[in-house]
């Protein structure tokens, strides 16, 4: 009896063994893969959560403010205009949107621009950077941009407002024209120290519209003795009114503002301050590593001076950083 009981068992073990290691041990292994999800940054271009500053909309088209009323301006519950006005997130910077193609490179034209004031800026020359373009107004008059991206223009920037209330009459026709010429374009703000950040960054937004190709906007601080403001703020003042400016911007536009300042001005305000932000520096006297120590960059402003085909009288000059594949790789992180 205990041998017939110990033959059984054995013969079920053997059986058993057998089942396993005839089992796939692929299937085995498979575990179903969990239901939830990580917190991991999205790798779509950044869509506001808020829309700040309405825009006009007709026929499905962005229109310019000057069409329309001016934005009620912020009420403010604080002593600062930054506790009301910057935003609780932030978009993601320099993140592809995969859900569009990437943009089609344009032709990088090689720059024939002439100076009306010539500067030996040495080994560091603007001559030796690939990438040159050129910052726009009023006072360039009717430009023929066709001609003038022939003639090095890769990218303008294009005057679009003043403080709360003005804008510059040329911009629409200026936005247009760049863009049917196949320049890549972006707008810019005079920054008028008498009014707040909020107000002036309603303005921009009604008056600019959202192009998800254009390049990031700008923020021009500078002293303006011309101006009607004779006002200079303290530095925290400074910062703080350029910091509520930019987060509406950036709220709105998706893509982080430029920072285009000179000398005098950056040294009184922004040695050290702002290190997230990108800058375009003025600088006609010398490299901008000399005017500027220890400051990335990623425009130069090298001339005021400028004289080219397609425009009459003087035009300013600027570079790009990098190289014509660091231009276009730069470019696509900011399409959104």
């Amino acid at each position: 009896m205990r041998l017939l009981v110990l033959s059984v068992a054995l013969l079920a073990c053997v059986s058993m063994a057998g089942c396993a290691s005839n089992s796939n041990p692929v299937a085995a292994l498979s575990i179903k893969p969990s239901a939830e999800t990580t917190s991991s940054v999205s790798k779509s271009a950044p869509v506001p959560a808020v829309e700040v500053g309405e825009s006009a909309i007709k026929g499905g088209q962005e229109t310019l403010a000057w069409a329309g009323a001016m934005p009620a301006t912020h009420a403010f519950d604080a002593m600062t205009e930054t506790q009301a006005v910057v935003p609780e997130e932030k978009p993601a910077r320099g993140l592809l949107n995969m859900s569009r193609p990437l943009p089609k490179r344009s032709r990088v034209y090689s720059q024939q621009f002439r100076d009306a004031h010539p500067i030996n800026f040495g080994k560091r020359a603007p001559k030796h950077y690939q990438v040159h373009g050129v910052d726009v107004s009023r006072w360039q008059g009717n430009i023929d941009w066709a001609r003038l991206r022939t003639q090095g223009a890769n990218f303008a920037y294009i005057k679009a407002t003043d403080g709360g209330d003005h804008i510059d009459p040329m911009f629409r026709k200026n936005w247009d024209g760049a863009k049917a010429a196949g320049l890549k374009r972006g707008a810019y703000h005079f920054f008028y120290w008498c009014r707040t950040g909020a107000e002036q960054a309603d303005w921009f937004i009604r008056n600019v519209p959202r192009d998800p190709d254009a390049l990031p906007p700008v923020i021009d601080v500078e002293w303006n003795g011309q101006s009607k403001c004779k006002k200079r703020p303290s530095r925290a003042v400074v910062l703080e009114k350029m910091k509520a400016f930019m987060d509406k911007l950036e709220r709105h536009y998706g893509k982080r503002p430029i920072i285009y300042t000179a000398p005098d001005f950056y040294e009184d305000n922004l040695t050290g301050e702002l290190k997230d932000y990108p800058f375009w520096l003025r600088s006609v006297a010398a490299h901008p590593s000399v005017r500027y120590p220890n400051r990335r960059w990623v425009f130069w402003q090298y001339s005021g001076s400028g004289l080219s085909h397609g425009v009459d009288g003087r035009i300013d000059l600027n570079v790009f950083a990098g190289s014509e594949d660091e231009w276009h790789n730069w470019l696509a992180g900011q399409s959104s």
